[in-house]
């Protein structure tokens, strides 16, 4: 834990990164998301829809 707060310390404007999964790229570029939003999905087929037509557009 002590060598994840070093940057913060010693760094000007030093932060740390998001943990959560709809920040991270590699998990948005291979269609994995929050399970809060697949479950949302899982109830509502609209919104399964739009995000297949979201990731077939990237």
């Amino acid at each position: 834990m002590a060598f994840l707060c070093i940057k913060v310390f010693l760094k000007k404007g030093g932060s740390f990164s998001s943990q959560h999964i709809h920040d991270n790229e590699g998990m948005k570029e291979r269609g994995i998301h929050c399970v809060l939003d697949q479950d949302r999905e899982a109830r509502h087929p609209e919104l399964r829809r739009r995000r297949k037509n979201q990731n077939n557009k990237q």
